[in-house]
């Protein structure tokens, strides 16, 4: 699966350059990380909870980078492992001056194996412009805390994978569409009967022993 896009940031180049090249920076900005290790300034390595549906996939991701012309150009690889999947990323960014702004043009290519990858791209392709999409608004949180200004509204292009955006979630979409209605708690279900009550009680209520004899008078 391959994402890309253009993002535009209110500071300068070198502010958004020295957050994407901050191995802990980095760390804050991925959704998820439960625990991170820096071995340097070019290798790290996270492990992440990601969401999957219903439940979550835990795994065990290594970055590395392996190009960079600072400051407008970098490449990073990272290579995850979890129960049911192996996940290989390569991703890289530009960044230009705008007039006292940043642009950022990025894409990211994606590549699952395993049961995971078997969920089919229809399945992968939203989680993984989710997951995205959270990096980049965090990325704008900590450029706007850098640059030492209020967080300013996303802005990227109308083209490529997640130009758009992420589809919002059904439980987010309930929560700010006001046709939701709520029709209060649900109905009162009458509870099912209960074979043992309704069969009689056994003989173990009565007091009975299947070791005990049978007791009986003789009226003949």
């Amino acid at each position: 699966m391959r994402v890309q896009g253009e993002r535009t940031f209110e500071a300068p180049r070198e502010t958004v350059w020295g957050i994407l090249q901050d191995p802990a920076q980095m760390a804050e900005l991925m959704p998820g990380v439960e625990s991170f290790d820096v071995q340097d300034d070019r290798r790290w390595r996270a492990n992440v909870k990601i969401p999957l549906g219903l439940g979550s996939l835990r795994m065990s991701i290594n970055f590395e980078k392996t190009e960079e012309r600072p400051p407008e150009f970098s490449r990073l690889h990272a290579k995850g492992t979890g129960v049911g999947a192996l996940m290989n990323l390569e991703t890289q960014f530009d960044l230009r001056d705008e007039g006292g702004a940043t642009a950022m043009a990025w894409e990211a290519d994606v590549r699952i194996a395993g049961p995971v990858g078997g969920m089919g791209q229809r399945v992968l392709q939203p989680i993984v412009n989710q997951q995205v999409q959270h990096v980049l608004t965090a990325l704008d949180a900590q450029v706007a805390k850098a640059a030492g200004g209020p967080a300013t509204p996303p802005q990227h292009s109308e083209s490529g994978g997640l130009a758009g955006g992420a589809e919002p979630s059904t439980e987010a979409a309930a929560e700010t569409d006001p046709e939701t209605k709520d029709y209060g708690p649900p109905a009162e279900t009458t509870p099912e009967a209960d074979p043992a009550v309704d069969a009689g009680s056994s003989g173990a209520e009565e007091g009975l022993s299947p070791l005990e004899k049978e007791s009986y008078s003789d009226e003949s």
